[in-house]
């Protein structure tokens, strides 16, 4: 039938539930009070309890007929006193409660944390909504530890990132250019506190391109490392002209020679369209703690800078 007035405001209810301590004693003390024995459901080692013959209460008083023991389990439920709410017990609703459709982006306050997404809950594998109806991954291979860009610099430092945490790096460099045309493009590496290696590296290349001007492969430094750094590719000082280059650095920290491969797109000072792949090594067993992004003359540009921990 119909509600006349306002509508009551608390409408969840729930019995509340006194747990006991128990003693060899026959006196307790409730946390609700009561009229008397009826408006609770004792239990003592999970057997229900009957009221004025086993137990009486009055108030916040409960005397048992029997004195418990320490090792008794003892409970009761509070029936005269059901706890009203306006919101739902914690953990009471669920998925069959909720009208489909009825949850909009805007009561999603940020994201969704994945703790509470069912695997029916993601768009797919791999992303989850966020609070403005966009999807984020839920996960990578690759985690971001740094971004940066360059405009005008010399040298391009990234140090510190590299921890137990991950063997593998990944570093990508968009849209770079340098002020010197038809220049070399390296990478060092870094020890220590930063102290950065000049000498003892050895890398190998080879590109082809868009009508190149050659192909086949070449080589830097000696089998023993005498290079002062690993080739990454050419430059053209244009800016029209960004390259654009992914460099993978194995393990840094290991004990044993450090190794990096790379594959790049650059333009060089004519404007024909190439693509190098490197390996180069740093012959050299101690821990890098960081590298050094540079041109082997004038300063460099970078969109962006990123450097990934591979899982």
């Amino acid at each position: 039938m119909p509600f006349i007035g306002n509508q009551p405001a608390l409408s969840y209810t729930s019995f509340a539930k006194q747990d006991f301590t128990t003693s060899a004693t026959t006196s307790y003390v409730l946390s609700q009070p009561v009229a008397n024995a009826n408006e609770i459901a004792l239990f003592i080692n999970f057997v229900r309890q009957e009221p004025t013959t086993a137990y009486t209460a009055s108030g916040t008083s409960l005397t048992l007929t029997s004195a418990t023991s320490a090792s008794d389990d003892m409970y009761a439920i509070f029936l005269g006193k059901a706890l009203q709410t306006v919101n739902p017990p914690a953990g009471s609703v669920g998925a069959s409660q909720i009208t489909d459709g009825s949850i909009t982006s805007a009561k999603l306050a940020g994201s969704i944390g994945l703790d509470k997404l069912s695997a029916t809950g993601t768009k797919d594998a791999t992303t989850f909504l966020r609070g403005d109806n966009t999807f984020q991954a839920v996960s990578s291979d690759y985690v971001l530890l740094a971004t940066t860009s360059a405009s005008n610099v010399a040298t391009l430092d990234l140090n510190g990132y590299f921890s137990g945490t991950y063997q593998n790096y990944k570093l990508i460099v968009e849209g770079f250019y340098g002020t010197t045309n038809v220049n070399n493009f390296k990478l060092r590496f870094a020890t220590g506190s930063y102290t950065v290696q000049t000498s003892s590296y050895g890398d190998i290349s080879g590109w082809g391109g868009v009508s190149p001007e050659q192909s086949g492969t070449t080589s830097s430094g000696s089998s023993g490392g005498s290079g002062s750094g690993i080739f990454i590719g050419h430059n053209s000082s244009d800016a029209n002209y960004r390259n654009n280059t992914e460099i993978t650095i194995f393990n840094p920290l290991s004990s044993y020679y450090k190794h990096i491969t790379a594959l790049t797109q650059y333009w060089n000072g004519s404007g024909t369209l190439r693509t190098a792949n490197t390996s180069g090594t740093w012959l050299n067993s101690t821990a890098v703690t960081g590298i050094r992004l540079y041109f082997e003359s004038g300063n460099l540009y970078a969109n962006s800078i990123k450097l990934y921990g591979i899982k």
